[in-house]
C-alpha cells in the first residue's frame, strides 16, 4: 500500500506541476490578448480623434467662409438691405402668465397616481 501511494504521489506532483505551468501559460495568453485588445482600442480612439480634428478644421473653415464680410455684403445687396439711419432699443413687456386654477389638495394628490410620469414632466 505504501508503494502504491508513493507511485501516485509522483504522478500527483507531476500533474500539479504541469497544471501550475498550464495555469501560468493560460494567464500569460489571457493578459497578452487583453493587452492586444487595448492596443486596438487605443489605435481606434487615436484614429477617431484625428478624424474629428480634421472635421473640426473643415467646419471652422466653413464657418469663416460663411461669416466673411464680403459674402454677407453681397447677400445684403441682393436682398436690398441698407444701413440703418438710426438705431433704437425696444423693450417688450413680458407676456402675462396664465394662473393655474386652485384644486382641492386631496383630489389633486390622488390624481397623481393616475397620470403617467411622462405626462407630469411636460
Amino acid at each position: 500500500m505504501h508503494k502504491s501511494r508513493a507511485r501516485y504521489s509522483n504522478i500527483t506532483r507531476v500533474s500539479a506541476a504541469i497544471g501550475g505551468l498550464l495555469f501560468l501559460f493560460m494567464m500569460y495568453v489571457l493578459l497578452t490578448s487583453m493587452l492586444t485588445g487595448l492596443s486596438y482600442a487605443v489605435a481606434k480612439a487615436e484614429h477617431q480623434r484625428t478624424a474629428m480634428q480634421e472635421e473640426t478644421m473643415r467646419l471652422d473653415d466653413r464657418i469663416v467662409a460663411l461669416r466673411s464680410d464680403d459674402r454677407l455684403s453681397v447677400i445684403a445687396a441682393r436682398l436690398k438691405m441698407i444701413e440703418p439711419e438710426r438705431f433704437a432699443v425696444i423693450r417688450l413687456s413680458r407676456p402675462p402668465v396664465a394662473l393655474e386654477r386652485p384644486r382641492i389638495a386631496l383630489l389633486s394628490s390622488l390624481a397623481g397616481f393616475f397620470i403617467p410620469a411622462v405626462a407630469q414632466q411636460r
